[in-house]
Formats: structure tokens, C-alpha cells, sequence
């Protein structure tokens, strides 16, 4: 089973509306500050409002898979609609679940996530390559069976990521590679390059990339562009980076970065006009 390559699919929905994608992070103190209840219902009305104000106005949305699975099965049966709905109003879905396995493990998650028959298929999924990239090697299928994405944690923002992320290939312990040795960060980046071969505009194996730590690639000899992989950049507004910074990071692969907003867009709320108002206010200072 195939369909249009999520690349592809991708590369569309930024040309049409720009490199914005709003997560959907229905944290508790969201819903309380929306005056929703702390329940599915609430979950649900969330999740309806921010699609109003993102159908036709942005490409992507990106629903953290833990805030719906707080609220157990009821909460992923809204995530399920919401998805649904999503795609229905011409929305890519990147779910953001981090699943990281091996073997039949991370078979039977690439197949809850991205096979299309499922309740809870997305267009991407997030996962994580720290039990060795070639236990994404299910996912990797999957998502090339099914004409889905994944994005791969590369160098993410949290300080506690350098640890694993910056230690020299191959060693453990040191913080920081070695000058001249390639570091596990740059050792995922390139595999994943390497799976995409290359692409006329955008693979389907993406990476996650801090807005806020995109600096060190540079610093470690990571060049982003090679594979030409959807980079997701978590980290702008509420995180601290600006638009000129994302810009000036990504340089040369700034055509293949996805810019999550999350808690800058949903701020806004609980208005849909307001949250319209933050979108087209986001997508301005971005493009």
C-alpha cells in the first residue's frame, strides 16, 4: 500500500502555507486557562478550536501524543478524532509520540501509527534512534510502505540531550566528542541522510531539531542538508528563539525546517479569532 511519499506531501504544504506548524499540547493548566474541563470533553474541544483556526491557514499540526494518553482510552479515542478531522480539513498530522524499540516492538508501534487503517495513522511520527539507528529499521519500512514520515530525534533542545547526543560514536560518557570525532548525533543524521538518498526537494526520514541548539550541527561539522531531510525546529516564541535566529541556524537547509509553535500559538486562546490571529501572526514573522 502506497500514496503520495510524505516528502512530497510535505514540501506541498509548506510552499502553499509556510514553514508554521502548530502542536497541539493540551497540558491541563491549558484547559483550565481556556475554562475547559480536565477531561476528554474538554480534550475535544480543545483539539475543535485549534483545528478551526489552523484549517486553510497552515500546512501542519502536531498533537503531543502524552497529553491525550493522560486521559486514557477515552483520551486517545479524541486523539483518533482529531486526527481524523485534521486530515479531513487537509491538515498533515505528525504525531508526536517519540516511540523508540526493537524488533517486533517497533513494528507493532510503525504499524499503530502510520498504517493508514488504523484509528490513530498520522502522516509522521516522531521516534527515537537511541537504541541504535537500526532499530528504526520496522518504522523505516513502514513509513516507506505506507508513504508516511518519521523524524528522527537528532539534536534536541533539552540540556540533558548533549549527554548521549554529543558523545563521540561509539564511546560512552564524555559530554562532548573529541575534536574531529563524529558524535552520535552526526552519526543518526547521516544514517538517516543515507536511507533518503537524494531527494528532488524533501525525504521522508526527517530529523528533530532544537531552533535552540541547531548551532551546535555547525559546531560539530553536521552539514543538514545532505538527504535533504524534513527537519522538525521545536524551540520558537515561548522557548526563546526568533524567527531571524531560526533563519540564520538553518542557513542553507532552511527551505527543509518545519517551525513547531505550540504554547506561543495556543496562548492566544481560547478564542478561535484570537488563535487565528496568533497563526497568521506566526506564519508572518517566519516567512
Amino acid at each position: 500500500m502506497t500514496t503520495t511519499p510524505f516528502g512530497t506531501r510535505l514540501a506541498e504544504a509548506i510552499d502553499e502555507y509556510g514553514h508554521l506548524c502548530v502542536g497541539l499540547d493540551p497540558h491541563p493548566g491549558m484547559l483550565t486557562d481556556w475554562g475547559l474541563s480536565d477531561d476528554a470533553a474538554g480534550l475535544r474541544e480543545f483539539g475543535q478550536r485549534v483545528l478551526e483556526a489552523c484549517a486553510g491557514r497552515v500546512g501542519v499540526i502536531k498533537p503531543q501524543v502524552a497529553f491525550y494518553e493522560r486521559y486514557g482510552p477515552e483520551g486517545m479515542a479524541v486523539l483518533a478524532e482529531t486526527t481524523s478531522s485534521a486530515k479531513e480539513a487537509g491538515l498533515l498530522v505528525i504525531g508526536d509520540a517519540k516511540r523508540g524499540d526493537i524488533g517486533s516492538t517497533m513494528a507493532a508501534y510503525a504499524e499503530a501509527w502510520l498504517n493508514p487503517a488504523n484509528a490513530f495513522s498520522v502522516d509522521a511520527l516522531t521516534v527515537s534512534p537511541y537504541l541504535g539507528f537500526g532499530s528504526l529499521g520496522p518504522a523505516i519500512k513502514a513509513a516507506q510502505d505506507y508513504g508516511a514520515g518519521l523524524f528522527v530525534l537528532g539534536l534536541t533542545s533539552n540540556p540533558e540531550g548533549a549527554e548521549v547526543q554529543l558523545a563521540a560514536a561509539g564511546e560512552t560518557g564524555a559530554a562532548s566528542a573529541e575534536q574531529g570525532k563524529e558524535t552520535v548525533a552526526g552519526s543518526v543524521i547521516a544514517q538517516a541522510a543515507a536511507v533518503n538518498g537524494a531527494p528532488e526537494r524533501l525525504g521522508g526520514i526527517g530529523l528533530v531539531i532544537g531552533a535552540t541548539t541547531v548551532q551546535l550541527a555547525a559546531e560539530h561539522g553536521i552539514d543538514l542538508s545532505v538527504g535533504r531531510p524534513p527537519i522538525l525546529a521545536p524551540g520558537y516564541g515561548a522557548q526563546g528563539a526568533t524567527a531571524a535566529q531560526i533563519r540564520t541556524g538553518f542557513a542553507g537547509a532552511w527551505d527543509q525546517v518545519l517551525v513547531n509553535s505550540s504554547r506561543g500559538i495556543l496562548s492566544a486562546g481560547p478564542g478561535v479569532s484570537d488563535l487565528v490571529s496568533s497563526v497568521a501572526s506566526s506564519r508572518a514573522d517566519l516567512d
